[in-house]
């Protein structure tokens, strides 16, 4: 990505979509890490795992990344995806042009540090997209435990677990997290 900057279109709006009495630059910052840590993966991100990069290093507060996170989707930059209790964060390809664009903005240290952090990082990262859960009260009056491991957007398992009470069905969502790796060997070891 060698001399963007000179590509640049004049008309081209810098800002991407600032509100009035923000500082520019800390916000196409705060938009360039998002765009950024997007371009890097091959998978989605999560708003936890943007947060815990870019709030405990101080590049931004919860509630500008909040805003960012909302302006880049409104502009169509990234794709913000609803499963169960997160948000899943993509990039699109209008987002890929513009980090083209805007990708010399970006102090390099910054840039290594968003890359050793993603590498540090992955399997976590990987294992918190790929295990889900949710708890839910049924039409019944029971609470089901619902548990899913995805590999690459592929369900491995889906099961949803009817118990009586919301206590039980938080302990099998824990669990479910913390042993799932041994919980589908067993079921496989069983069922195959």
């Amino acid at each position: 990505m060698s001399e963007v900057s000179e590509q640049i279109p004049e008309s081209y709006d810098m800002s991407m979509g600032l509100s009035s009495g923000q500082s520019q630059d800390f916000m196409t910052l705060n938009k360039l890490i998002i765009l950024y840590m997007l371009s890097l993966v091959d998978f989605h991100l999560t708003g936890n795992v943007l947060a815990d990069f870019i709030v405990e290093r101080e590049y931004t507060d919860y509630l500008s990344l909040q805003q960012a996170l909302s302006e880049l989707a409104d502009t169509g930059f990234i794709t913000a995806s609803r499963f169960r209790n997160r948000t899943e964060f993509s990039l699109t390809v209008d987002g890929k042009h513009t980090l083209d664009l805007f990708y010399e903005r970006m102090d390099k240290a910054i840039r290594e540090d968003i890359k050793d952090y993603l590498k540090k990082n992955e399997l976590s990262i990987r294992n918190e997209l790929s295990i889900k859960t949710e708890v839910y009260r049924s039409t019944s009056g029971e609470y089901e435990a619902h548990l899913c491991a995805m590999e690459k957007n592929v369900k491995l398992v889906d099961l949803t677990l009817s118990v009586p009470d919301m206590e039980t069905a938080d302990s099998i969502c824990r669990n479910w997290k913390e042993k799932n790796e041994e919980i589908y060997g067993y079921l496989t070891s069983k069922l195959f």
